[in-house]
């Protein structure tokens, strides 16, 4: 890993968990916002839709959220969860805009797909919204490939699973 790069479980209430779940909801509803009504997000279904989700299923036993420091800076987020036996989902995934391209995402998704085989996963999948080109290109070039849905939501469009091999056998 880059010396600049540090990536450790973290509590999804400390300080910089909630200050990078803050900007990862913001970046997402301001972009559907802008693209369904050409506004951002109102602020106050911002702080509601920030208050809902308390990423209570990114907490021990069955989860687990990833923060990454760039030179000791929080920096981004991926969060894992148990769905089952063999199967974890991969949840926030986030860098913020001005740390991208310095290799963070690579090492996030690393870390994560380490976490799930700790949690016993053969397979990674997870949800997204057509419009998250970044992040749908990331998912390819990590070696995701479109599946039938999973679940269902308002915001899910488009989900990606991933075989996790040994990481003994490649």
């Amino acid at each position: 890993m880059s010396t600049a790069w540090s990536i450790a479980p973290e509590p999804v209430d400390s300080a910089a968990a909630s200050a990078l779940w803050r900007a990862y909801y913001t970046e997402v509803s301001d972009r559907w916002y802008l693209k369904e009504t050409g506004r951002p997000t109102d602020p106050g279904e911002l702080e509601r839709g920030i208050a809902a989700d308390t990423g209570d299923n990114l907490r021990e036993p069955d989860g687990v959220l990833l923060v990454a420091r760039y030179g000791g800076e929080p920096a981004g987020t991926a969060g894992v969860r148990r769905l089952d036996a063999t199967t974890c989902e991969l949840k926030r995934v986030f860098l913020l805009p001005r740390l991208r391209g310095r290799g963070g995402s690579g090492l996030l998704m690393d870390a994560a797909e380490r976490a799930a085989r700790a949690f016993g996963a053969r397979r990674l999948v997870l949800d997204t919204r057509l419009d998250l080109i970044e992040a749908r290109t990331l998912y390819v070039k990590r070696g995701f490939a479109e599946i039938p849905a999973y679940n269902s939501g308002p915001y899910q469009e488009i989900w990606y699973g991933k075989e996790l091999t040994d990481v003994s056998t490649g």
